[in-house]
């Protein structure tokens, strides 16, 4: 029992810094996304941030797609781990939770894989 506790609060303790991750990265985009024309990043021009050439050259920059990966880790790790927390409230047999755990790490890393595959590819694109 003493190890499921200490998994449990590892697993718990990497929740919270991927929400803690979340709150870092999804500040720093919206500073720099949201808050152009206070600050002038791309001349003040908000159209430019939105423009799918402003879009595909962020795309190739590595610090866009580092935080790219890194925010969509971030989420998927701190929404499916919620989700299970949540649906574990129901006080499932074992064996369902364990079976759900399963799917969600599947599903978070097939999701992960994916959306990666395609912040690197507009990173590698031109």
């Amino acid at each position: 029992m003493k190890q499921n506790n200490m998994k449990n609060s590892i697993t718990w303790t990497w929740h919270l810094l991927a929400g803690v991750a979340l709150v870092f990265l999804l500040g720093t985009h919206m500073f720099i996304m949201h808050l152009d024309d206070v600050f002038k990043f791309v001349g003040g021009d908000a159209t430019k941030t939105v423009s799918f050439a402003a879009v595909v050259d962020r795309g190739r920059q590595v610090s866009f797609m580092a935080s790219y990966v890194l925010l969509l880790a971030a989420a998927l790790y701190h929404g499916l781990y919620g989700l299970r927390t949540v649906i574990f409230e129901l006080t499932l047999a074992p064996r369902v939770e364990k079976a759900i755990t399963r799917l969600f790490v599947v599903i978070g890393v097939a999701l992960f894989v994916y959306s990666a595959v395609v912040a690197v590819s507009a990173y590698s694109v031109g």
